[in-house]
């Protein structure tokens, strides 16, 4: 599903975020991003979803070759993405509905089909009920399911992440988490950037470990040396 071949990501003034960056995740596959602050997780989660492009090296999603992806073309690459950020990235002046609703309304959706998956979506995070709500008013672990409901309301076969429990207690952590394995369960291949190694090993999924732009581990999560990330 993921591939990437000697990848680099060098900065206009010269900071190197990536380097030789090797790895590969199946199709169906859940793993977890590891690494310190500044190890480079979000830089590679922004490569895989177009936001960023690699200085060198090449980076396959599928089968197609991003570099050879114009500009252009990068909305229907990314109708087979779903993404979610630690900071939610909702629009406040708009219902719930009008948040999980705007992939399917981009990709011009017909209002009754827009309608069937926006209360599917809501149903699989618990929020079905809510979708007339002002995001402002839910609570920070309700307001990323309102992300998460909005990255897989279009059904993507993959799945990024990026620290999603980032500013949740830990057992709203669990609970996000476990969303993410039940996603995975059903065949969307994911893959998420985050600090927290305990509740990594509860899940058990493989681990792509980065330290200084390169990846230092790729494996199971239970020989992860968490010291690295102190």
């Amino acid at each position: 599903m993921i591939y990437f071949d000697n990848v680099y990501k060098r900065y206009p003034r010269g900071h190197e975020a990536l380097s030789q960056i090797n790895l590969r995740l199946a199709r169906g596959q859940m793993a977890f991003l590891t690494g310190h602050s500044g190890a480079g997780k979000s830089t590679l989660l922004k490569l895989i979803a177009m936001i960023e492009r690699p200085t060198r090296g090449q980076i396959f999603l599928d089968g197609v070759n991003l570099n050879n992806i114009s500009n252009r073309k990068i909305p229907y690459i990314r109708r087979n993405i779903g993404i979610i950020f630690q900071n939610h990235h909702l629009l406040y002046d708009r219902p719930v509905f009008d948040n999980v609703a705007l992939p399917l309304i981009i990709q011009g959706y017909r209002h009754q089909e827009i309608h069937k998956r926006v209360r599917a979506a809501l149903n699989q995070v618990g929020l079905l009920g809510k979708e007339n709500n002002d995001p402002i008013t839910l609570s920070g672990g309700e307001q990323q399911r309102v992300g998460i409901a909005r990255a897989i309301v279009h059904k993507p076969l993959l799945l990024l992440a990026d620290e999603p429990t980032g500013n949740l207690d830990p057992e709203l952590s669990k609970e996000i988490m476990q969303l993410f394995v039940r996603f995975n369960q059903v065949g969307t291949t994911v893959l998420i950037a985050s600090h927290d190694l305990e509740l990594i090993k509860q899940i058990g999924s493989p681990v792509i470990s980065l330290q200084d732009g390169k990846v230092a581990y790729n494996g199971l999560p239970f020989t992860v040396n968490s010291d690295q990330y102190a």
